[in-house]
């Protein structure tokens, strides 16, 4: 494994063991939930599941709003839409960055026609 790959969110670096371990959850868990396509774990060369760290995250956020008695299936609408709004949010926020910089230049422009027209000493 290269060292870039440390770094790497979508590695699939985990086994089933290792990610159930880390995440404090059956195994039986794990293989639940790519049986039901909530997270579907690349395989080895042997057909062994092997996770990412973003699945793992995932897994995390689905196991959160299990333990507040949640379903798998509200469970993932749950997760789709706050990804949405996130993406969402972070859309508006570069918007509203746009528009602060058009204004910006915007107030520039006139500020310097205003010079133009009106020349100091004149």
């Amino acid at each position: 494994m290269s060292v870039e790959r440390l770094d790497d969110l979508d590695y699939p670096a985990y086994t089933t063991g290792q990610a159930a371990q880390v995440l404090g959850v059956q195994q039986a868990f794990l293989r639940g939930l790519d049986s039901a396509g909530a997270v579907r774990p690349d395989r080895s060369a042997g057909g062994h599941r092997r996770y990412s760290r973003r699945q793992l995250l995932f897994v995390t956020r689905i196991r959160e709003l299990f333990d507040q008695g949640h379903s798998l299936a509200s469970a993932l609408r749950i997760l789709s839409l706050e990804d949405q709004l996130a993406v969402a949010r972070a859309h508006i926020g570069r918007l509203q960055d746009l528009a602060r910089g058009l204004e910006a230049a915007a107030s520039e422009a006139v500020a310097s026609d205003a010079a133009e027209d009106h020349p100091r000493g004149s």
